[in-house]
């Protein structure tokens, strides 16, 4: 029993059989696409975004799904030896987490001390998403669109929040006065930064979906 004959492989030693774990690849995504796009709608302006950030729907998905589901889905996803994929879903997880701790309890409101922290904070996580970034080609086209359309979110965050942070510090509520800075209220700006986020969520959804779909039928049905 521990010699292949013909085309048969030996068996594995028992030390050695792998782990009876589904790929965490579809929780993960999922989590996470669906939860930016949520957030991609409150960076849309008002009426269609704008309050909308604050409304629980928000906060209650990034805690549950997009950030304790993803990191849940990271850690079986490292335990597979699946570095890539574990290290994204732990990051992003401890994100959607950090993002929610961040305005509900730590926020100080919308000055500029506050903005200037959130520029910041989007600046840190574009250089967390360049790493991926770099190596996401591997891993086919859709996970590469995803990384470079999330990279591009990070930086337009970064000088959104950068710029209402100005508009405030000159006497000016950049967050909700119109004509204030080119991202306040009801500003076209808006609507480029949150359709670009609700178009890196719908691209993550879909890889999410291909790989479900591809998995169930046991063919590939959905190119991703």
């Amino acid at each position: 029993m521990d010699t292949a004959r013909g085309m048969q492989e030996a068996p594995p030693k028992m030390e050695e059989k792998p782990e009876w774990w589904a790929s965490p690849a579809v929780v993960g995504l999922m989590g996470f696409g669906t939860t930016t796009m949520l957030a991609g709608l409150a960076n849309l302006p008002l009426p269609y975004g704008g309050g909308f950030s604050n409304n629980a729907t928000v906060y209650g998905m990034a805690m549950a799904f997009g950030g304790t589901a993803q990191f849940a889905a990271g850690l079986i996803a490292l335990r597979k030896g699946n570095m890539f994929a574990g290290s994204a879903f732990v990051g992003y997880g401890s994100f959607w987490w950090a993002f929610t701790l961040m305005l509900l309890w730590y926020n100080a409101g919308g000055s500029a001390v506050t903005l200037y922290g959130l520029a910041g904070f989007a600046f840190i996580w574009m250089m967390f998403t360049l790493s991926f970034m770099i190596n996401a080609p591997k891993h086919g086209w859709g996970i590469t669109g995803v990384f470079v359309l999330l990279w591009i979110a990070f930086i337009l965050l970064t000088v959104k929040f950068y710029s209402l942070a100005g508009s405030d510090a000159s006497g000016c509520s950049g967050l909700a006065t119109v004509g204030c800075g080119p991202f306040a209220a009801n500003a076209a700006a808006n609507w480029a930064v949150g359709g670009e986020i609700i178009l890196t969520g719908l691209l993550a959804w879909y890889v999410a979906t291909a790989d479900l779909t591809n998995w169930n039928y046991g063919r590939k049905l959905l190119p991703a």
